[in-house]
């Protein structure tokens, strides 16, 4: 379901609240519902997988920069 944030202040001040932290609804004295940002949503579902990939190919091109190379890996690897 999708509807635009400006049809309600009070909707859009839970969204801006959304975007620093997840937000619960209760009913009574249960949570219901959690309204996230969307960037959290992306990493729980797994569609940042693509933000994850960039940054394990920033640690390993700084480490070949530190000079780690497999077979150094491989070593450290075998002792752990």
């Amino acid at each position: 379901m999708r509807f635009p944030a400006e049809s309600d202040p009070k909707l859009a001040a839970l969204l801006e609240a959304a975007q620093q932290e997840p937000v619960f609804i209760e009913r009574g004295d249960r949570s219901v519902a959690v309204v996230l940002s969307s960037a959290d949503y992306d990493r729980l579902t797994g569609t940042a997988n693509q933000e994850f990939q960039d940054f394990c190919d920033a640690v390993s091109d700084r480490a070949m920069a530190l000079g780690l190379t497999e077979a150094k890996l491989n070593d450290l690897l075998s002792h752990a």
